[in-house]
């Protein structure tokens, strides 16, 4: 039996409220701190991509600048507070689990995790320098180039998330194919419609030109690829039957 069933309503959204306060405190401090101590370095880390195209940041608000450089603090704020929010989330939903649950989260967590943060290394690190030299120097001809801060950040993270969303592909797959939803040779069999669906998100999730679209795309095939090779050498959970003994 499950150790929290005799809670009543209001003790659930005791404990509910606990774990947004001790998340929103920690996302918080790790904010100010990041942007007191950190603050220059993150901006740097933001910016470096545009050093290599000689391409400066400018600001036409007044506000701009301080504005986009909170935003900043505050998303990192909440990477930096993740352990703390993953704890919390898990303490307040560990005691409704049975044990084998428990297991599945722990896995399942931390893999997630660590998915999304290959997603957007990867985009930062090998693909967003290679789509701002295509869209600042390759098309814009003799157009000089003047960005403003605030919305070069904002499309840096929707750049960003999408490939740390879409590296999530291969443990979604992973556990469709563990409980027999899916299979290598499914899978295989509607390639021509997974990229056609791949395109279609990369429209969506990405900023609007062609090269963020395709850029995203690509990985997604080369994940789908991964996904059919994980799908050929995992075996479908075998299904267990309940048997009810009459008194």
């Amino acid at each position: 039996m499950k150790d929290n069933v005799n809670l009543s309503l209001s003790e659930h959204l005791t404990d509910l409220r606990k774990v947004f306060t001790i998340s929103i405190i920690a996302i918080v401090l790790c904010s100010a701190v990041t942007y007191f101590v950190f603050g220059n370095q993150l901006y740097n880390l933001i910016t470096d991509p545009l050093k290599s195209l000689d391409v400066k940041l400018v600001y036409i608000g007044m506000a701009e600048a301080f504005i986009t450089k909170i935003k900043i603090a505050v998303l990192a704020g909440v990477i930096v507070a993740m352990p703390i929010i993953m704890f919390q989330i898990w303490r307040f939903l560990a005691p409704a689990l049975f044990p084998k649950e428990r297991r599945l989260v722990l896995l399942v967590l931390p893999l997630s995790i660590i998915l999304f943060a290959m997603g957007v290394s990867f985009a930062y690190l090998v693909v967003f320098e290679f789509a701002a030299r295509f869209l600042l120097v390759v098309v814009s001809g003799d157009l000089e180039p003047m960005l403003s801060v605030g919305p070069y950040v904002s499309f840096l993270i929707s750049f960003l998330i999408p490939f740390g969303i879409v590296f999530e592909l291969p443990m979604v797959v992973f556990f469709l194919a563990r409980f027999g939803i899916v299979n290598h040779r499914w899978l295989s069999k509607n390639r021509k419609f997974a990229v056609l669906i791949f395109f279609v998100i990369g429209a969506v999730l990405t900023p609007p030109d062609v090269v963020s679209q395709v850029l995203l795309a690509g990985p997604m095939m080369l994940l789908f690829e991964i996904s059919v090779l994980i799908a050929r050498f995992v075996k479908p959970k075998p299904k267990t039957t309940e048997v009810i003994e009459e008194d």
